[in-house]
């Protein structure tokens, strides 16, 4: 469905994108066809991103998806229909089987990024593991979380930017984590809107999301992102979660002509 070797390779940039949430399955479904067309038009790598369930929430309140059996139905929808390949994120080991059956990339949150037995179970499967570097973390500690993988024999990894804690409530992304990170040989990847979080502003997550397109372009110029990561919805104040930083689905087509007109001028 899709070679690690073409991310590596990829000629600009490949795109991780889709709702914070697989709240349900048209919603996923119509997301995917919308992304997917529009990464087709500019001859960008596209891989889906939905969750099945989010472990960490603000409040006891919050949404926290459809679950594993419910979720995975709709991301292999829209793997098998679209030909789509798919990423989610496991939070116990006891997923890995049922997401492995299912995803091309596995996903490790950031907030689990130095669980070991989480990491090297989720690697022994073979599919592509993307790590988020942990909000608490330098991107020098994410060369052992790395080494977690290459432990079972897996070299097919993605390391992921998604800022920095800066006080309570704010972000920061620091542009070096980039070159550092990608020192260790392996494609990186900038997560646009979950940098652009203002955690736990009361019983939800705040967010800026109108400063997406400078955030990614300014990425990207760096010379050492291969991959933009972004979380869109067609009505992003009604997501059941995020619904303060991803961005409406209708702008995704600007923000990648934004970012390829930097790409391009680079050359």
């Amino acid at each position: 469905m899709i070679s690690y070797e073409n991310l590596v390779n990829c000629r600009r940039f490949f795109l991780i994108a889709g709702p914070c949430l697989a709240e349900n399955a048209d919603l996923v479904y119509h997301t995917a066809t919308f992304l997917q067309e529009e990464s087709a038009k500019r001859d960008l790598i596209f891989i889906f991103k939905a969750s099945f369930k989010k472990a960490n929430r603000s409040s006891v309140d919050s949404a926290t998806g459809p679950g594993l059996e419910k979720g995975l139905s709709y991301l292999r929808n829209v793997r098998e229909r679209l030909g789509v390949p798919v990423l989610t994120d496991v939070h116990e080991v006891t997923e890995i089987e049922a997401v492995a059956d299912v995803a091309d990339v596995i996903q490790i949150p950031a907030f689990l990024s130095r669980q070991t037995d989480l990491i090297i179970q989720a690697a022994a499967t073979g599919k592509i593991i993307n790590i988020k570097k942990g909000q608490f973390m330098a991107p020098e500690d994410m060369a052992m979380a790395a080494g977690k993988v290459r432990f079972t024999g897996n070299e097919k990894l993605l390391l992921t930017e998604r800022g920095t804690f800066f006080g309570y409530h704010n972000l920061v992304v620091d542009f070096r984590n980039f070159s550092i990170m990608s020192d260790f040989g392996y494609p990186v990847v900038y997560d646009v809107t979950h940098s652009l979080q203002k955690p736990s502003e009361g019983k939800t997550t705040g967010g800026t999301p109108e400063f997406a397109v400078a955030m990614a372009r300014a990425a990207l110029a760096t010379g050492k992102v291969k991959g933009l990561f972004l979380e869109a919805h067609p009505h992003p104040r009604q997501a059941l979660s995020d619904a303060l930083s991803q961005i409406a689905l209708d702008r995704v087509p600007d923000l990648l002509d934004a970012c390829l007109r930097i790409m391009d001028s680079s050359k």
